[in-house]
């Protein structure tokens, strides 16, 4: 197969497309899709601190990797890497390993936020003492708010985050069929600004995966291909296997879910559901009294009974 705009080997066809392209035309389309993104999302920043959130796995090596490039012709804007361990054995230091050498090779200064130092605990520890809680829950819950703190903390004016097209796809997805307008209108990337929160920008939202995965190979960048030990009870699983197959079935699926949420994002902006209030008990931003944060750090408190079994 040849590329849709030249006679060289394609090495991807692109069905929502109906196109394929070479390893140039395709790495450029990359890099243009998410320049666009970054211009939509983070218009006219031109002075300023950007952090990027980078795990050590693809997307946030591939967003790490573009939000350089864009931002080098920028002398006045600072690019920090911010990277959260969670504390997971046997997997999060193989992705910091790759974070820092990325970094590294980019000369970009990095930074790491621990779970243990930050909130006391982590998410090994919580696992064990909240068997019945899906990992997934408080990992997310805590790695966003680790990544405002430590953004906060470098003065950033925005958060850039690896997620990519199959990911918000799905995030929508999981928020619809669950009901939830409200984290509907919070999900990234974020168009108003609120105080004590970062906003967050997702330059790879044009961008499916396997894209992300192909791009990051193709420029031979530094990433963890490890996967965490706790995603298997994730319940994200079943909404990828399901935008997968809608996908295969109507290519063009998940550009839609990502427009009907701009829709509703614009609708609901609109009628102002107002700022969030500061958690009362650790001052940190809140959709309700208290923060989901501190939430789970009290259940880790008062565990699961079956936890405490002889």
């Amino acid at each position: 197969m040849r590329c849709s705009r030249c006679a060289e080997p394609a090495v991807i066809d692109q069905p929502y497309r109906g196109a394929h392209a070479c390893a140039l035309h395709f790495s450029d389309s990359v890099r243009e899709r998410a320049r666009r993104e970054m211009h939509r999302q983070l218009p006219r920043f031109a002075k300023g601190t950007v952090a990027v959130a980078i795990s050590g796995g693809k997307d946030s090596a591939v967003a790490l990797a573009l939000a350089d490039r864009y931002f080098s012709r920028r002398p006045t804007v600072r690019v920090v890497a911010v990277s959260v361990d969670e504390g997971i054995e046997g997997y999060r230091s193989h992705g910091l390993a790759a974070a820092a050498a990325l970094c590294e090779r980019l000369g970009v200064e990095h930074r790491v936020v621990r779970a243990r130092e930050e909130l006391g605990t982590t998410i090994d520890l919580t696992a064990r003492r909240l068997p019945s809680t899906v990992p997934c829950s408080f990992c997310g819950v805590w790695r966003r708010g680790l990544l405002n703190r430590a953004a906060r903390a470098v003065g950033a004016d925005a958060i850039v985050l690896g997620f990519n097209l199959d990911d918000l796809a799905q995030t929508v997805l999981m928020n619809l069929v669950r009901g939830d307008l409200d984290r509907l209108v919070r999900m990234a990337p974020h168009r108003t600004r609120h105080v004590g929160l970062v906003p967050r920008v997702a330059p790879l939202a044009a961008v499916p995966e396997r894209e992300v995965y192909l791009f990051a190979r193709l420029e031979r960048l530094p990433f963890d291909h490890g996967e965490c030990p706790h995603a298997g009870r994730a319940s994200r699983n079943l909404f990828r296997e399901i935008v997968w197959q809608l996908e295969e079935a109507q290519p063009g699926t998940r550009q839609a879910l990502l427009r009907t949420h701009e829709r509703l994002v614009t609708r609901f902006l609109a009628e102002d559901s107002g700022a969030p209030a500061p958690c009362r008990s650790c001052g940190e931003p809140s959709a309700g009294g208290l923060c989901r944060t501190c939430e789970y750090l009290a259940g880790t408190r008062n565990p699961d009974p079956v936890a405490e079994a002889p």
